[in-house]
C-alpha cells in the first residue's frame, strides 16, 4: 500500500500549480506538487465539523510547509517539485534565488550531486547557524551565538511570510493550525510567528500557548490558533481501509 504526499494538493488550481517556466518543460510534468499532505489532509479530518472554510496549516518539523486550504481542499502551498521550496527547513533551504545556484556552477563549479547536497542537507537552520539543525539545540545555544539566534529568527520570519501569503491566497483565514514537531511542541517558535500576524488580528494567549492548551489564541483574536499532531499514519490507515475493507477485518 502506498498513499502519495502528494496528493492532497493534486487539485490546486492552475494558478498556483504551474511554475514559471516553458510550456515545452510544463508538459513534462514539471509543476507544484506539494508534500505534507497526509499531515493536512489528517488536519482536516480531526477538524471534521469544525473545519472552516479558511484554513492556514503550518506544519513546522525538520521538513516545513505551509499550506492554504479552502473548503477542505488544498489551493496552494508552500513546497513545489519538491520538499526543497518554501521555507526554512532543519537542512533545507527552503527558496532560493536561481542565480545563486547558476552563480554556484559558473564560478565554483558545482555539479548537480553537490548542488543537491548544499540545498539538501547543508542549508537551512544548519546553514545558517553552524551549530545543527534542531530547534531545541539552537533555542539553548541562541543566548550566546548570535548565529544560531539568526537562524530561528529567520526561520520564523519565514514561516510568517509564508502564512501571511497563503491568507492573501485564501482572501483571509478562518483558523490557523500548527503540526509537526516544531508546531505542536515549540511555543517559543508559535509565538515568534503570530507575532508577525497581529495586523490580521492575530494574536496568543501566552499561557496557553506554552501548554499548547487549545485554542491557543487570545480571546481577541481574529480567528482561532489550534496546535493539533500530524496524525499521517492514520490517514494511510483510513485509506487502506477504503481499499480494502474485507481484507483487514
Amino acid at each position: 500500500m502506498a498513499c502519495f504526499d502528494t496528493t492532497f494538493h493534486a487539485a490546486m488550481p492552475e494558478v498556483a500549480r504551474v511554475l514559471p517556466i516553458s510550456k515545452e518543460l510544463q508538459l513534462e510534468g514539471i509543476q507544484r506538487y506539494g508534500f505534507h499532505g497526509l499531515s493536512c489532509e489528517s488536519i482536516v479530518h480531526q477538524l471534521g465539523n469544525d473545519l472552516p472554510n479558511r484554513l492556514v496549516i503550518a506544519h513546522l518539523g525538520n521538513g516545513a510547509s505551509v499550506t492554504a486550504v479552502k473548503g477542505g481542499k488544498s489551493i496552494d502551498t508552500s513546497m513545489g517539485l519538491t520538499p526543497t521550496g518554501g521555507v526554512i527547513m532543519g537542512t533545507r533551504s527552503g527558496d532560493l534565488d536561481p542565480g545563486v545556484l547558476i552563480y554556484l556552477m559558473r564560478e565554483k563549479k558545482f555539479d548537480a550531486a553537490m548542488l543537491e547536497e548544499l540545498v539538501d542537507h547543508r542549508s537551512g537552520l544548519l546553514g545558517i547557524s553552524g551549530v545543527g539543525s534542531d530547534m531545541r539545540r539552537l533555542h539553548e545555544a541562541a543566548s550566546s551565538n548570535a548565529d544560531a539566534r539568526l537562524a530561528v529568527q529567520m526561520f520564523c520570519y519565514s514561516v510568517r511570510k509564508q502564512m501571511a501569503a497563503m491568507i492573501a491566497a485564501l482572501d483571509g483565514v478562518d483558523m490557523i493550525v500548527f503540526t509537526g514537531g516544531i508546531g505542536e511542541n515549540d511555543g517559543e517558535a508559535r509565538a515568534a510567528i503570530c507575532g508577525g500576524l497581529s495586523w490580521i488580528g492575530v494574536t496568543l494567549d501566552e499561557a496557553r500557548n506554552r501548554s499548547a492548551n487549545n485554542p491557543i489564541n487570545d480571546p481577541a483574536s481574529r480567528c482561532p490558533v489550534l496546535v493539533l499532531a500530524s496524525q499521517e499514519d492514520e490517514q494511510i490507515a483510513h485509506h487502506t481501509w477504503a481499499l480494502f475493507p474485507h481484507s483487514l477485518s
